[in-house]
């Protein structure tokens, strides 16, 4: 093994165009891994805990590129350093025969976009709050994708944003739809009359998702952050974006999703919800409602899109477990002639997710029915046959793209799971649309289908669970994906909200009388 970093003083990247770069270098012959990142405390952090701080790069700063590589041998390593300078130049030169300048300022971006109103910043945290405070000031909203920004700052935006009417959505907001068009990681859904309040981006995905396949569409859809109904923030953001949907003809439903809302913001919450004078949904995942709050209360995003839906048409709307009652019951009654074969299974079910709401939704399913769940999020421990990972945490993340952008870290997790005599079933998310990986179906088929073979070799049977975020009209085509995850042999449920269920009657099937009811 050969470890070998390199640092490019005062040099600056977006972090797309960083983690591209990464993928490139990973392509290389004899590398193993690679970081391309700005040198900032949390990416020094974040290349030691991935195993690739070194020496030469320990002095970088945060206005300061580093490159890491870990190769087979010292030859690997430098060739592959040396390779970098190539993959920026190629970018470069095909972005110069487009012929067109791309601005550097936020100033000479609004001399090409007299007209804009909106600005999208996506640079390390630590620098965002500086032009999202120019932005605000020069009045634009803004859809502020980039993270780590302190939670002080993120109040000051805020409260600079009420004061002059606009919107700042995030930090950390990976979704929104505004006009019709589609900010960050977004699905190509229909405009419509649902107007959606939402903390977090697989979130909104999700719900955006449904209600396209229910027919509906989405007038709006404000990011919010993950912090905004903190008792620290307030709701700044919150009460600002319920305002705009109460004051928006287009908008007749109301969809708010969120983490638990702070004790001592939900009053002035709950006062608002009443103030729109249109139905509201509410999905505040791992929360329960006061007696007589405000709104529809429901407990996942699937729930929530049915809701609204229902709520928009007029209808009579009631929560179910399944969709399909009797497909589940073919299904488990397959899985169980095949258990009945003598095919070994593990005890544990293991949920690898790329989107964070996702896998948090998937822990407040699972625990009620099977117990303490284990997760790399919300405080929970290692321990306990059953875990779920959100591999879009920092920890998954160091120097590499975000799994939905690049699903090749994963898929190499999905392997690895079919040689654990553990895991008794997989559970995994797939999310869609612009921005994301353009076939992220296929890298993860092999790997199901990998880690199958290698679970049959041993005499053990591999179950795998699957959802999908997305609509036919996304790039990748939502048919096109599942078609290629069940001719793998996961089976793909209509919902997150219902592969997690049904991951917890195959592991626990004395569960299906209370939860499908006696035939």
């Amino acid at each position: 093994m050969a470890l070998r970093g390199v640092v490019w003083r005062s040099t600056y990247h977006d972090s797309m165009v960083l983690m591209r770069i990464a993928e490139g270098l990973r392509a290389r012959p004899g590398v193993r891994e690679a970081a391309v990142l700005m040198g900032t405390a949390a990416n020094h952090a974040l290349l030691a805990a991935a195993g690739l701080a070194t020496p030469d790069v320990a002095d970088a700063t945060p206005g300061d590129l580093i490159i890491a590589v870990d190769a087979g041998d010292a030859l690997q390593a430098q060739a592959a350093l040396d390779a970098a300078k190539g993959l920026f130049d190629e970018r470069r030169q095909a972005r110069e025969a487009t012929g067109q300048a791309l601005p550097r300022t936020l100033d000479s971006a609004l001399r090409q976009l007299p007209d804009a109103n909106l600005a999208a910043i996506s640079i390390p945290g630590a620098h965002a709050a500086v032009e999202a405070r120019r932005a605000l000031k020069q009045g634009l909203h803004v859809f502020l994708f980039s993270d780590n920004v302190p939670l002080e700052t993120e109040v000051e935006l805020k409260r600079l944003a009420v004061e002059k009417r606009l919107l700042c959505m995030g930090p950390d907001c990976g979704t929104a739809y505004l006009n019709g068009v589609g900010l960050g990681f977004a699905n190509v859904v229909p405009r419509g009359r649902i107007g959606c309040v939402a903390a977090s981006g697989t979130g909104l995905q999700a719900v955006a998702s449904h209600l396209a396949a229910l027919g509906e569409g989405i007038s709006h859809g404000i990011g919010v952050g993950g912090r905004d109904l903190s008792a620290e923030v307030g709701g700044l953001m919150t009460f600002l974006a319920l305002d705009a949907l109460r004051a928006d003809a287009a908008t007749e439903v109301v969809v708010l999703i969120s983490k638990p809302v702070a004790p001592s913001v939900m009053p002035r919450l709950d006062a608002a919800l009443r103030a729109l004078g249109k139905p509201v949904v509410v999905c505040c995942l791992g929360a329960s409602p006061e007696p007589g709050s405000a709104g529809t209360w429901v407990s996942t995003l699937e729930d929530a899109a049915h809701a609204a839906a229902a709520l928009a048409s007029g209808r009579v709307w009631a929560a179910r477990a399944f969709s399909d009652t009797e497909a589940v019951r073919v299904l488990l009654a397959r899985l169980a002639a095949e258990a009945g074969r003598g095919a070994r299974r593990g005890e544990g079910i293991l949920g690898l997710y790329t989107g964070g709401t996702l896998a948090h939704e998937t822990t407040l399913i699972l625990e009620p029915l099977l117990g303490t769940i284990a997760a790399n999020f919300g405080g929970r421990g290692p321990g306990g046959p059953h875990k779920v990972l959100d591999l879009g945490a920092d920890e998954f993340t160091a120097g590499r793209p975000h799994p939905m952008i690049d699903p090749s870290g994963r898929a190499a997790r999905v392997s690895e799971a079919g040689r654990s005599a553990k895991v008794s079933v997989l559970l995994l998310d797939l999310v869609l649309g612009r921005a994301a990986h353009d076939d992220p179906a296929a890298s993860l088929a092999a790997a199901i289908r990998d880690a199958r073979d290698v679970a049959a070799r041993d005499g053990r049977t591999l179950t795998v669970i699957a959802s999908i975020v997305g609509t036919e009209r996304d790039p990748q085509g939502l048919r096109a994906q599942t078609d290629a995850l069940e001719s793998a042999g996961a089976i793909v449920l209509p919902s997150n909200a219902q592969a997690a269920r049904f991951a917890a009657l195959v592991a626990k099937p004395e569960l299906a009388p209370a939860m499908l009811g006696q035939r």
